[in-house]
């Protein structure tokens, strides 16, 4: 059976370069995360201390005829700010919005509201979001004390950044997200910012409906 190509979505906003950006918070000499920055930029294939790298077993439902991004998807686990893991392949079988974001990128913070309100208004269709921090734990742990989501977050770390390019984030620009039909297959993808209107229109295409 052929397969269709995945949708794909550009942003009047550009997106946010996570090396640029961490390079510069490296050269900014944030104490104790400096090494961490600009691993970003000069080792981006690192694992990430905030994140396991994806582990080997898979969910069986699927798994032999899913890409090979996909497989690494929903194979990855990652540590979550508050603590214990975040496993993915726990929400296989489920339409799933994943978000990558940090806590440096304007854009990305800009979007988080409305990515909520997207989970309360389509949960009920099956929807699940997942938001992905690009970022080192300790900022991120402090930020979502001041703005609490009421969906799943993992510490992505560069771990993340790798994952994201994977799914087609060719230039690991932030925010990046990427919905996954209960097939376990990507659906549709976006660099840049996204907004609620524009989350709604993708969630009522012919494709969020496999």
């Amino acid at each position: 059976m052929s397969k269709q190509p995945h949708a794909t979505s550009s942003s009047d906003t550009p997106p946010v370069s996570s090396g640029r950006r961490w390079a510069l918070r490296a050269l900014a000499g944030a104490a104790g995360l400096g090494g961490l920055y600009l691993g970003i930029r000069t080792a981006p294939q690192a694992p990430a201390t905030a994140g396991s790298a994806p582990s080997a077993a898979l969910p069986p439902a699927g798994a032999a005829s899913l890409p090979a991004a996909e497989t690494e998807l929903w194979a990855a686990t990652f540590e979550r700010p508050e603590g214990g893991e975040l496993r993915l392949a726990d929400f296989r079988g489920q339409k799933l919005l994943i978000n990558f974001w940090a806590t440096w990128c304007p854009p990305c913070v800009k979007e988080l509201p409305e990515l909520a309100e997207f989970q309360r208004e389509f949960k009920a269709q099956g929807w699940q979001v997942v938001g992905l921090a690009v970022d080192a734990p300790t900022p991120v742990r402090a930020f979502l004390q001041k703005l609490p989501l009421d969906f799943p977050q993992g510490l992505a770390g560069l771990t993340g950044t790798q994952l994201a390019r994977t799914l087609g984030n060719s230039q690991g620009g932030l925010p990046f997200s990427v919905a996954l039909g209960a097939d376990g297959l990507v659906q549709w993808r976006k660099t840049g910012a996204t907004n609620l209107a524009e989350l709604r229109e993708m969630a009522a295409s012919p494709a969020a409906k496999r």
